[in-house]
């Protein structure tokens, strides 16, 4: 017949949203909160571990644009475009196509582009292409041939400050054979642009 009153008992929640323990109430929505909150405080949350760089070994060749937000190794040969936060060309490496990426270690052999915040060419680097940088290291020893040029945003194509085109293309002279002069080929020679 007698009822037990819910109003004692503790966790028990009135319909205001306040919780009664021991016949005094409290707010749980900050009582949550404040705990949380404080341990937060003294437990640091604990920071993403760094992925691994991918490793591509030497007996590896890749046909294809590569593109990463984390970081490459190569040690075999890649035909195409690399991307990624930080590249490490190896010395048995052989690229063939343009890289980009925020750093740049070569230590191999590169044909092709080379655009990089930081840029180092190590003493068994070999490189043909040019190299659009914000800095760079070249160590003795190292083989390279092309233009190196100072930009301030490496990473963006077709950036505005002229670095996109970098050098023109080679222009043929235009000859022309006497006429009645007999033999093949055309008379005249286009330049390499088509005009």
């Amino acid at each position: 017949m007698f009822s037990k009153s819910k109003i004692n008992e503790p966790g028990t929640k009135q319909s205001d949203g306040t919780a009664v323990t021991g016949g005094t109430s409290a707010d749980t929505s900050n009582n949550s909160s404040a705990s949380s909150s404080m341990s937060a405080k003294t437990s640091p949350v604990p920071a993403k571990p760094k992925p691994t760089p991918s490793i591509l070994s030497s007996d590896l060749i890749v046909t294809g644009n590569m593109r990463t937000t984390g970081d490459i190794q190569v040690e075999g040969t890649v035909h195409g475009d690399i991307r990624a936060h930080l590249l490490t060309v190896g010395e048995s490496a052989n690229i063939e196509g343009e890289i980009v990426a925020d750093d740049i270690v070569v230590t191999g052999r590169v044909v092709g582009r080379v655009r990089g915040l930081k840029v180092r060419l190590t003493s068994t680097a070999r490189v043909e292409g040019d190299i659009i940088h914000k800095t760079i290291a070249i160590e003795s020893g190292a083989h390279f041939e092309g233009s190196v040029q100072r930009a301030e945003d490496p990473l963006a194509s077709g950036s505005s400050s002229g670095v996109s085109g970098m050098r023109p293309a080679p222009q043929q002279p235009s000859t022309t054979r006497p006429s009645g002069a007999a033999g093949p080929g055309p008379t005249t020679a286009k330049a390499a642009d088509g005009s």
